[in-house]
C-alpha cells in the first residue's frame, strides 16, 4: 500500500493561492448554472479514470449529499452500458473522458454531440470543471492523499 506524502489540508496551508485558484476554477461551472448533480458525476468519472481514491470518495460523498441517485453513482464507471443516464449526462461523461484521455482528444463527432446537449457557454464551463478535477487529481496523485481520514470525518459529521 502506498503511503501518503501529504494531506489535502496541507495543500491549503502550503500554497493557499494555488488552492484558491483551483477551487475557484472548479466552482465556476455551478455558479454559471450547470446542474450540480451532473457536475459531480463528471468529477467522479474523471477521478475514477485518474485513479484518485481521495477524489473518488470525496465526490461520492458530495454526490450523496446533493441527492445523486445511488444507482448512478454505482454505474458511472460503466455509463455507456447503463441506460439510467440521460442524453445530457452521456454527452457530459463522453466529453469528460475525451478531455481526460488527451491522446485521442475531442473528435468532431463528440463535439457535435456535446453541442446538441450544451450551449457554447455551458460547454465552456463544463470544460472548466473537467480541467479543475483533473488538476485536483494530479495533486491527489502527487501527494497520495488518503481517503480514510476524510471518510471518518464525513461519517462523524453526518452523525
Amino acid at each position: 500500500m502506498l503511503h501518503a506524502r501529504g494531506e489535502y489540508e496541507d495543500f491549503k496551508r502550503i500554497a493557499p493561492d494555488a488552492y484558491d485558484l483551483v477551487l475557484a476554477l472548479g466552482q465556476v461551472a455551478a455558479k454559471a448554472g450547470l446542474d450540480k448533480q451532473l457536475l459531480e458525476l463528471v468529477k467522479l468519472r474523471v477521478s475514477q479514470i485518474n485513479g484518485c481514491a481521495f477524489c473518488v470518495q470525496h465526490h461520492i460523498l458530495l454526490s450523496e449529499r446533493i441527492g445523486v441517485p445511488v444507482d448512478k453513482l454505482n454505474l458511472v464507471v460503466v455509463w455507456r452500458e447503463a441506460p439510467i443516464f440521460s442524453a445530457r449526462e452521456r454527452a457530459a461523461l463522453a466529453w469528460a473522458e475525451a478531455l481526460t484521455f488527451l491522446p485521442d482528444g475531442v473528435s468532431e463527432e463528440l463535439y457535435v454531440e456535446a453541442g446538441r446537449e450544451f450551449s457554447e457557454t455551458e460547454l465552456t464551463y463544463l470544460t472548466s470543471a473537467i480541467a479543475s478535477i483533473n488538476v485536483w487529481n494530479r495533486f491527489g496523485a502527487a501527494y497520495r492523499w488518503t481517503p480514510a481520514k476524510r471518510q471518518a470525518a464525513a461519517v462523524a459529521a453526518a452523525s
